[in-house]
């Protein structure tokens, strides 16, 4: 290949240059579209959990994933490792107000491609029986919380977008 007299090479693809605007990195389709609302904290103060379920629906998509980001919730089709999910196209997304979901997993004994049954358990103790293909919330478990005084217990109050 040539070269130009600094001994680089005028064919080299590029993956990261820096102008006086800042830094630009060729990214991954997955990490381009990923939700960003929560920023980025080192110090993990906002755990993400995923949960997978297999529905053995017709069309061959019967992988679900479920994860958190911070007061956010999701639900996608899952396609396997090789061909990322559409992050922009969510078959479900709940924002909660009062609390965050620290926990969730599938009924996998349950579970079809119509209906399937997602237990989200939350920081202030509440656990929420949820159902993301119907986009229907069944139950509120421990609406207390955890917290001292009754008074100060708020609801996990998911909306559904």
């Amino acid at each position: 290949m040539a070269t130009e007299g600094g001994g680089k090479k005028m064919n080299e693809i590029k993956t990261q240059f820096t102008t006086r605007e800042g830094l630009y990195k060729l990214l991954p389709h997955s990490e381009y579209s990923r939700p960003n609302r929560v920023p980025f904290n080192s110090q993990g103060s906002n755990p993400v959990r995923v949960s997978f379920v297999n529905l053995n629906d017709q069309s061959g998509n019967g992988n679900r994933l479920c994860f958190n980001v911070g007061r956010e919730l999701y639900f996608y089709i899952y396609k396997g490792v090789r061909k990322a999910a559409d992050l922009s196209k969510p078959i479900d997304k709940r924002i909660y107000k009062g609390t965050q979901p620290t926990c969730h997993d599938f009924n996998h004994l349950t579970a079809t491609a119509e209906s399937v049954s997602l237990l989200v358990g939350f920081s202030a103790g509440q656990v929420q029986l949820i159902d993301p293909i119907k986009k229907e919330t069944s139950k509120l478990f421990n609406e207390e919380g955890l917290l001292s005084s009754p008074n100060q217990a708020s609801s996990p109050g998911g909306t559904v977008v």
